[in-house]
């Protein structure tokens, strides 16, 4: 079963404004389901189409299955079935052999920025760039399927 194995960082924006990432995607998500311990997501990353299905977490790990689907049925399916849509800009940033990726979200959510980091293991070990701030691994909030029902900015 494939697990994915992330942790979550908020960003210090002043520190981060200093940073000049590599790249960035705009992304679009919609969730065709989200319930706790699981979750249907549908999303657009630049020009491709993604379905993604997660299960409940134990520790850092949780299921996650991840298919590329057709651009234009990704942008249906989010436009006519998702209930809850996120947006946002993902930045690309390569440190110390490993790839941060840095949310910067829109729409309700912005202001929000978070850094996630996958792993291969859950004990394995890294640097964190000087702009990392609190770690909110643990904390639902953060996850962009909360975000999408309950967006930063109504906290």
């Amino acid at each position: 079963m494939p697990v994915e194995i992330e942790r979550k960082f908020l960003v210090d924006r002043e520190l981060w404004n200093q940073e000049a990432p590599e790249g960035h995607t705009h992304i679009r998500q919609g969730y065709l389901l989200s319930q706790p311990g699981k979750s249907v997501r549908v999303r657009v990353a630049g020009s491709q189409g993604f379905i993604t299905i997660k299960g409940k977490g134990q520790g850092l790990s949780r299921p996650e299955y991840e298919y590329e689907i057709p651009l234009e049925e990704a942008q249906e399916l989010i436009d006519h079935f998702a209930d809850h849509v996120v947006e946002k800009v993902r930045h690309y940033v390569h440190y110390r052999d490993k790839v941060w990726e840095v949310d910067q979200f829109e729409g309700e959510n912005a202001g929000l920025m978070v850094a996630e980091i996958e792993l291969s293991s859950e004990g394995e070990t890294f640097e964190k760039p000087a702009w990392v701030d609190k770690e909110v691994t643990h904390d639902p909030k953060y996850l962009n399927a909360q975000l999408s029902q309950k967006p930063y900015n109504q906290w």
